[in-house]
């Protein structure tokens, strides 16, 4: 028993000394700031506007904020870089400024790094690294698993920056021989938020629990932080900057740097808050802006001078939304320390949120935000957004994506046809590695003017993400296909799946509220016949309810005795070249066809 515990402990010793004993060498290092393509997630300003590669600010700012707004805003707070690899390990080094840690806050969070791995499902992993604080900074993440089921193209990470320091130089290292593949800043329009230290992200104890953080991965949205320890007071320095960022919404986070005192009355924050707003409407006459009143203070209950502080700003700030709701200012909203639900437990010092605070924050933003955006979830998975990788052996999700976004700009199309893999690969633009039914798809649903919005390996919760970033936002189309949901059946049951094309239906008349929508049953697959003849069921009952159009084209696959004709696929669930045919011309009937030109007629004398 001894030599086996002996042995044991050699071995483990053996494998921590080799843990231990990685060194620079068996690494190859990337440094983001020198990248070809912008890869820091979270600016505003990039390239030659900023004085160095992790400024918040443009360098022209620094002639007109005051000074520690400038200093503040050489913070990293809210950046990240994003790549793919397919590794066990990833390192960082890097060099900071300025302290490592606050007496509240401890340097994880001030300093620190934060990493997280995307799964081919969409979900966000956290990653435990290991870090030593010194003149260079430095973390290991090991023990990572570099892919998961579906492909061996790795994972897409993302790294959060310090939150309370400004990063000098930075580098990301990978085994030698592991290839990095850096992606480029998204193209969403991002979140913009001006606020204080809280918005900055005090007392996260690492950045990705800052609720920016939080909220940017609930919504997989950029988000970008302005906001300033101390300082966030709306400024008209500031306020004239914000403008200059097309953003999705503005977020005016300022209250808890703008307490009333002798020498700031309450009548100066109502202007200051009146002049903020009517500024960045005029210039933005249609960005959401979203007011946030003071959260307050955890020990305010039992001390009546901090909640006196807290409760006359807010009064202020209800003054000033009424104010500005009856100037009949548009798209203006209010988060009111009411429906933010902070808990007794929630802050570190009672002005600062801990881990669990910040959690309760992003929560309350997330309920506001989706309002504001039209972007409801529900409860089951078939009603939350997600994104997915799971088909990359043959494609990129996000590639795929952007490129639709493009050719939706210079080709606005009468028919969008929403799918998965049996849409994607059927043919059209943009045009995929696979085409089973090129020829259908160019002599049927072509001259129609059909955009093939299928993703391969799309369930349904990816494609309400699709429709919530953009892909029917832009253009009025004649006719909306869907054809979705056979990827869910391993997954979700038949009232899962329904109430998921339910939510996404109401979803698209909202972006799209002249279109006619056409539902198409789930097409008959191997050994799911008698399923999907039941849930197919409970789909035209859905199409009822919402009143639009339901088909079955799908039946043309079925031989007589409910079985599918596997003559007419390649492998009993996407059809090949005449399964396609046959298909389309099973469906042409229900797509809806171009209204005919009329001649000019000579004018009557």
């Amino acid at each position: 028993m001894k030599k086996r515990l002996l042995l044991f402990s050699l071995v483990a010793y053996l494998i921590g000394l080799a843990v231990v004993a990685q060194t620079p060498g068996d690494y190859t290092w990337w440094n983001p700031a020198q990248a070809n393509i912008p890869v820091i997630e979270g600016q505003a300003w990039t390239g030659k506007a900023i004085q160095s590669p992790y400024d918040r600010l443009p360098a022209d700012a620094e002639k007109t904020v005051r000074k520690a707004v400038w200093n503040l805003s050489r913070n990293a707070a809210g950046l990240l870089i994003r790549f793919r690899a397919s590794t066990d390990r990833v390192m960082v080094r890097y060099a900071v400024e300025g302290k490592h840690a606050l007496p509240h806050m401890p340097a994880t969070g001030v300093s620190g790094v934060d990493l997280y791995a995307g799964n081919s499902d969409g979900d966000w992993l956290w990653c435990n690294g290991k870090y030593t604080f010194g003149d260079t900074i430095q973390y290991q993440f090991t023990g990572l698993t570099p892919n998961d089921n579906y492909h061996p193209k790795g994972r897409e990470y993302r790294l959060y920056l310090p939150l309370y320091n400004t990063v000098k130089w930075l580098e990301i290292g990978l085994p030698t021989g592991v290839t990095i593949t850096p992606l480029p800043v998204r193209d969403d329009k991002p979140i913009v938020v001006y606020g204080t230290s809280i918005a900055q992200g005090a007392c996260a104890s690492r950045p990705g629990m800052a609720w920016t953080a939080i909220l940017g991965r609930k919504l997989d949205r950029p988000l970008i932080n302005l906001a300033f320890s101390g300082n966030g007071r709306l400024e008209k320095e500031i306020i004239e900057l914000l403008p200059q960022i097309d953003a999705k919404v503005y977020v005016l986070d300022c209250l808890p740097n703008l307490i009333t005192t002798p020498e700031r009355t309450a009548e100066e924050v109502k202007n200051r808050i009146l002049e903020s707003v009517r500024a960045l409407r005029q210039k933005k006459p249609l960005t959401p802006i979203l007011l946030v009143e003071h959260a307050g203070y955890t020990d305010g209950d039992i001390n009546p001078v901090r909640q006196r502080a807290y409760s006359e700003v807010n009064e202020v700030m209800r003054q000033a939304f009424a104010q500005l709701k009856g100037e009949g200012i548009p798209q203006l909203y209010l988060l009111p320390k009411s429906q933010i639900y902070l808990s007794a437990d929630a802050m570190v010092d009672g002005t600062h949120p801990s881990d669990l605070g910040m959690q309760q924050y992003a929560d309350a933003y997330e309920r506001a935000l989706r309002t504001i955006l039209n972007e409801p979830t529900g409860l089951s998975t078939t009603t939350q957004p997600r994104i997915q990788s799971r088909d990359s052996r043959i494609y990129d999700w996000e590639t795929r994506h952007r490129d639709i976004l493009t050719r939706l700009k210079t080709h606005p199309p009468r028919i969008v046809y929403l799918g998965n893999s049996i849409t994607h690969f059927w043919g059209g633009e943009p045009v995929s590695a696979r085409a089973a039914g090129s020829d259908s798809w160019k002599t049927v649903l072509e001259p129609l003017g059909v955009q093939n919005l299928g993703y391969g390996w799309d369930r349904i919760e990816n494609v309400l993400w699709r429709v919530y970033h953009g892909e029917l936002d832009g253009y009025q189309a004649e006719q909306v296909v869907v054809m979705i949901g056979t990827n869910n059946l391993q997954w979700n049951t038949n009232a899962e799946i329904a109430a998921g094309l339910k939510f996404l239906i109401q979803t698209i008349k909202v972006r799209q509220p002249t279109a006619e929508v056409l539902l198409i049953g789930i097409l008959p697959r191997r050994n799911e016949e008698k399923r999907l003849t039941a849930l197919n069921d409970e789909l035209a009952q859905v199409a009822g309810e919402l009143n639009v159009r339901f088909a079955q084209p799908g039946t043309v696959f079925l031989k007589p005795d409910g079985r599918i004709d596997e003559s007419l696929f390649s492998d009993g669930l996407h059809p090949n070249a005449e399964g396609y045919r046959r298909f389309a011309a099973q469906l042409r009937p229900y797509l809806k066809s171009p209204e005919p030109v009329q001649k000019n007629r000579k004018a009557v004398r």
